[in-house]
């Protein structure tokens, strides 16, 4: 379900920056070791298009009122943007811990309490926000990553990438027999002593295993953002290693789904897409694995259908996207240039995620409504996001929450 300097800065990372929940790339400067800045903002571009996917989600046309390129937009924004972000989130923890290589001692015993503290300041800003508006709001789900993700910062890159793998493997039949077995009974009765699940819509059990984004499979996604930090996305090698497996990944995913599930699989992605599309208005959200489905639907890869075909095939767009907005911030210095309105966007991904709910409720948008046709509505938040990161940019060096969010973890440096 952070922190950024404006890309124009060639300082080294801040190391109290803070991740913003879809968090920022801190896209300054060289980190020792690692790539150069154009990468980074490359990073930071990747996560604008996720800003701009949710938006697509949250405020367009319902897929069943979209054609021709719309209705591909419209269902590749169901099918990934909050894929991109969770993957990028996993990405922003490394920036806190040691991106190519993680801190030890003092500074990682501090790097794992501003994690776990935005952690904590994400879930009551989800919570505040499903009690505001309604709903399923995303930035409580990233406050269960990354206290679960504690454990993993040290990592190399070779293990993550197992876990990953081993986590999409696993996690989604796990999830299907655990949701088979949850009774309705049992359910109300953890919901009952839940002090989050009286307070908005989602409480423990929906953040751990029945929510839209349930940390149980989409783990799999930030572990994976993980691996991918260690990666010297600078050296055009692993460039071109990345394209290719992100390819792989995509088209094996994919493929394999429909050649198992042949036409059911087809038919279950486009459901999948639709109901998606249609719940917006109630989760805010993508979707999820339902608790009360055939096990024949593990074959298919619809849209955050929360299979092992959906999780693989989701990390190989992502991968994708984020190798091809580095190239191009890296090959093309004209188009860097040209771009920085909008990855400005990615440094301050929650300020303008936050904001985009708080705009919508004053002037009456509702999120997701099935009926509405216009790209009018989403396209103009989309230059509004950009505009305002814009000319904030130009004076600050983060976003107003990404600001906040950075002053809350400055207990951090207490640590001893």
């Amino acid at each position: 379900m952070t922190q950024t300097q404006p890309p124009q800065e060639t300082s080294a990372p801040r190391e109290n920056a803070p991740p913003r929940p879809h968090t920022s790339s801190e896209s300054a400067g060289k980190i020792s070791g690692g790539p150069s800045m154009g990468r980074l903002v490359g990073v930071d571009l990747a996560r604008a298009l996720a800003v701009f996917g949710m938006y697509i989600v949250h405020i367009g046309p319902a897929l069943s009122a979209t054609d021709g390129v719309g209705s591909w937009v419209r269902y590749l924004a169901d099918g990934h943007s909050s894929v991109l972000f969770a993957t990028l989130a996993g990405f922003s923890l490394m920036l806190i811990a040691g991106r190519r290589e993680p801190k030890t001692g003092l500074a990682g015993r501090q790097a794992k309490v501003r994690i776990a503290i935005r952690a904590v300041v994400l879930l009551a800003l989800g919570t505040v926000l499903a009690m505001e508006y309604g709903g399923v709001i995303i930035l409580g789900f990233y406050g269960v990553y990354f206290l679960l993700a504690l454990p993993l910062l040290r990592l190399r890159a070779r293990t993550l990438a197992i876990i990953a793998a081993g986590l999409a493997l696993v996690t989604p039949q796990l999830a299907f027999v655990l949701n088979s077995l949850l009774s309705e009974s049992v359910q109300q009765s953890i919901d009952a002593h839940d002090p989050l699940k009286k307070l908005s819509e989602v409480g423990v059990l929906d953040l751990l295993l029945t929510g839209f984004y349930p940390a149980i499979t989409w783990m799999s996604f930030v572990v994976a953002g993980m691996a991918l930090a260690r990666l010297d996305l600078s050296a055009v090698s692993v460039q071109r290693r990345l394209a290719a497996f992100g390819a792989a990944l995509t088209v094996g995913a994919y493929g394999l789904s429909l050649l198992l599930a042949g036409k059911d699989a087809l038919r279950s992605m486009a459901e999948d897409g639709k109901s998606s599309a249609g719940s917006e208005a109630a989760s805010f959200g993508s979707g999820s694995f339902e608790t009360r489905r055939a096990a024949s639907d593990l074959l298919s890869a619809g849209p955050h259908s929360g299979t092992t075909f959906d999780i693989i095939g989701s990390v190989g767009v992502a991968i994708l996207v984020v190798v091809g907005a580095t190239v191009l911030m890296d090959r093309l210095p004209r188009l860097r240039s040209l771009a920085k309105p909008v990855v400005a966007v990615g440094t301050m991904s929650l300020t303008a995620y936050v904001g985009h709910f708080v705009v919508q409720s004053m002037v009456g948008i509702p999120a997701g409504e099935s009926s509405q046709v216009s790209w009018v509505p989403v396209l103009t938040f989309i230059l509004g996001a950009i505009l305002f990161a814009a000319v904030w940019s130009r004076f600050f060096r983060r976003g107003p929450l990404e600001s906040l969010l950075n002053a809350a973890t400055k207990p951090a440096n207490h640590v001893r």
